[in-house]
């Protein structure tokens, strides 16, 4: 089954047709290991992403390329890692799982605006009036669904925060959200399969009676959406969301906070079979006091569930099928301001990414001595989602149709990171 709506038609409208039955479908659903129950098959020749979003735009020159003794450099130092480079010795965990992950350090972008940087980095082009671009889990979620044949569950889900949306590609393609626990809006309210299933028959009389009146084809696709509705619900592809139902251990392994249970979530449903997860880490956004808030908040909790995830994929024979992607929509600046912080900044800053076909432990581009300049080839947002595309064994060639007939590569027609394509 593929997740699809009729153009107009929203997940929101789509849920609440039985938003009085159905979390408690929960109750009644068969669990266990039913979405396992066939891994190996459901693992061969399926590609994922996983998107770690920083929102805010991170200091990636106090993470992932530390410039020691310059004026600019801030108070932290680097340490080694098990892949080429150093990064933040605030981030230990993540040094042991670098082997696995390549730091791109010559991103060199256009826009240092909050919302249009948001837009760019997701999406591969700066933003348009007259258009509006699918985001990384729309295109991939649309390119890779031919592969997922069994999928009964949204191929496009965002944890923890609002993804970018589906563009011209249409409202079948849009992020599905859901808290970092799993927990998914208008599906909470408790009733009994029985009691869900008569519901289902008499709301079906109604519609088809309707339809044999009408000839309608909106009426006929909104029995379309009913269907796919109860087929949500009823199957046993859901358990994926209930991370509560991971050992204690492997939550903490995670870190229970938001971003953590986030990332282990998305663990959960790359396993299942949905092809893209974005996990949500807000709060990069330092203008002000920016080393301490690193330090003390946001460096270990990346740090944990960062690496955990790594590990866990690797452990599991699923990071080679599986790219991870961490950025934001810019860095910040070398030069720290008054306020002990560093501002928006996109002329030069580091993104991470590996898995998939992707090389792990390299580190791609150098900036110069105190942070202020690629000195490098330097990289788009176009030229990191058309790598990420290759290594996920999608054409970079395939060219969509905009809904004003205008032909749209990918990410623009960025060019491929060739030390990354292994």
């Amino acid at each position: 089954m593929t997740w699809k709506t009729p153009a107009g038609m929203t997940r929101r409208h789509f849920i609440e047709h039985l938003a009085g039955s159905s979390a408690a479908l929960g109750a009644s659903m068969t669990m266990g290991n039913a979405i396992y129950a066939h891994a190996d098959e459901m693992k061969k020749n399926r590609k994922s992403a996983i998107l770690l979003w920083m929102g805010g735009g991170p200091a990636t020159i106090d993470i992932w390329d530390l410039k020691p003794g310059a004026p600019t450099g801030g108070p932290f130092k680097p340490i080694s890692t098990t892949g080429e480079g150093q990064i933040c010795e605030h981030m230990p965990m993540m040094a042991k799982q670098m082997k696995h992950l390549s730091i791109v350090r010559s991103m060199s972008t256009r826009e240092a605006d909050h919302n249009r940087g948001r837009y760019y980095m997701h999406t591969g082009f700066v933003p348009n009036p007259n258009i509006e671009h699918p985001s990384y889990g729309s295109v991939i979620s649309h390119e890779l669904m031919e592969q997922r044949s069994d999928l009964e569950i949204p191929p496009f889900v965002s944890i923890g925060g609002a993804s970018s949306g589906p563009g011209f590609l249409g409202m079948a393609w849009s992020p599905f959200s859901v808290s970092s626990n799993g927990r998914i809006r208008n599906m909470e309210k408790k009733l009994d399969e029985t009691r869900l299933r008569q519901r289902m028959v008499a709301l079906g009389a109604i519609q088809s009676g309707f339809e044999r009146r009408t000839r309608d084809l909106p009426a006929m696709e909104h029995s379309k959406v009913l269907k796919k509705t109860f087929d949500l619900m009823t199957s046993s592809q859901m358990e994926a969301f209930q991370v509560d139902k991971e050992p204690q251990e492997m939550k903490e392994r995670y870190g229970t906070d938001r971003f953590g249970q986030g990332c282990l979530l998305a663990r959960r449903l790359v396993e299942a079979g949905v092809p893209f997860v974005e996990v949500d880490l807000g709060g990069w956004d330092n203008h002000q006091g920016i080393h301490n808030t690193l330090e003390t908040q946001k460096l270990p909790q990346l740090d944990r569930a960062m690496s955990a995830l790594t590990e866990d994929l690797a452990q599991r024979g699923m990071l080679e099928d599986t790219v991870i992607i961490w950025m934001g929509e810019f860095g910040r600046t070398p030069r720290i301001n008054q306020d002990a912080g560093r501002d928006h900044f996109a002329r030069a800053w580091s993104c991470v990414v590996g898995g998939g076909n992707l090389k792990g432990g390299l580190v791609v581009g150098e900036t110069s001595n105190d942070g202020s300049a690629v000195e490098s080839e330097p990289y788009s947002s176009e030229d990191l989602m058309t790598t990420v595309c290759k290594g996920l064994g999608i054409s970079t060639e395939k060219t969509f149709t905009s809904k004003n007939g205008r032909p749209m590569k990918i990410a623009g027609g960025g060019k491929i990171i060739t030390d990354l394509v292994a």
